[in-house]
């Protein structure tokens, strides 16, 4: 990393490395305050035991200038994030403004697989938010107890960085977003449930699916959800992705996990996570899974693609 960061005039997307609360308190307060002094609205997501700590200093948020919502609620699936961001920021920005966020996605006790996921929506952020000049976000990272790994990837996925007080720009900033999502899936059990699907059964597929879930533990209304999902998934397999694929079922701790491989090719790296358009009728798919799931994970690979689905039990 070298270099002083320059105001940059589209989305200015910055990491912040801290290392303690008292750190933490004083660049998010100070980048908050800066903000609401220029007439620039905020928003603040982070974990919920940070907002006690933020009150102390901003006081108790007017739920216009300034609102704080917790993170495991706007973003627990990492791809609710984007759409939320996107509601708060845009008509800010139609109507001449700016706005200013405070993004805290990655805490220490996030899943293995919910840290890669949030990795790669900071990533897309980039392509997110390209467009959206008068934007600034903000996302701390708590450097002290987060893997390394964790905190060299946000200099991946930021164009700017402010450690130890100084504000720079990353050298390891990755433009190129698609180079962003290749990280690999962790293998399927051996255990795990495995049948191929076509057209014929679609329906047998979601009996078993159901069946798997509820003995895993999962209530009705995630066993619900999960059908709908699964039903999704899988009719896209038969419709777009060479007429079927396989599916495969597993519990991993607290989580029924549902994988399905196809044919099918992925294009749009955002696919799921920009809220589809009232006058579009297709591309809703992959939306809904979103919306219904914990996590979805999404891999393109050299002849197929894989959608792996994460309910909590």
């Amino acid at each position: 990393m070298t270099g002083l960061a320059q105001p940059q005039p589209g989305f200015a997307h910055e990491a912040f490395l801290y290392e303690d609360d008292q750190e933490y308190l004083d660049r998010t307060s100070s980048f908050v305050e800066a903000g609401l002094e220029a007439g620039e609205p905020a928003l603040v997501a982070v974990p919920l035991h940070k907002h006690d700590l933020l009150r102390e200093r901003l006081g108790e948020p007017d739920g216009t200038m300034l609102q704080l919502v917790a993170m495991e609620e706007m973003g627990r699936n990492p791809a609710w994030i984007i759409p939320a961001w996107a509601d708060f920021v845009y008509p800010h920005l139609a109507a001449g403004g700016r706005a200013r966020g405070v993004g805290e996605p990655i805490w220490q006790d996030r899943s293995v697989d919910e840290l890669i996921e949030c990795g790669r929506h900071e990533s897309l952020l980039n392509l997110a938010f390209a467009d959206a000049g008068g934007f600034t976000l903000m996302c701390p990272y708590d450097a002290s107890v987060l893997p390394t790994a964790v905190t060299h990837e946000a200099l991946r996925t930021h164009p700017t960085v402010t450690v130890g007080g100084n504000t720079i720009r990353s050298d390891h900033f990755d433009s190129d977003v698609p180079q962003q999502l290749d990280t690999p899936l962790s293998p399927v059990p051996d255990g795990a449930t495995t049948v191929d699907f076509d057209v014929t059964s679609l329906a047998a597929v979601r009996h078993l699916t159901g069946r798997l879930g509820r003995t895993a533990g999962l209530p009705q209304s995630r066993v619900d959800a999960l059908l709908l999902a699964v039903s999704e998934v899988t009719t896209n397999s038969v419709r777009h992705a060479g007429g079927g694929g396989q599916l495969a079922c597993w519990l991993e701790h607290d989580r029924f996990v549902c994988e399905v491989r196809d044919k099918g090719r992925i294009s749009d790296p955002l696919a799921g996570r920009v809220r589809p358009h009232v006058a579009h009728h297709g591309g809703r798919g992959l939306w809904l899974m979103h919306q219904l799931c914990d996590l979805v994970q999404v891999r393109v690979l050299d002849d197929r693609q894989v959608i792996r689905l994460h309910l909590s039990a």
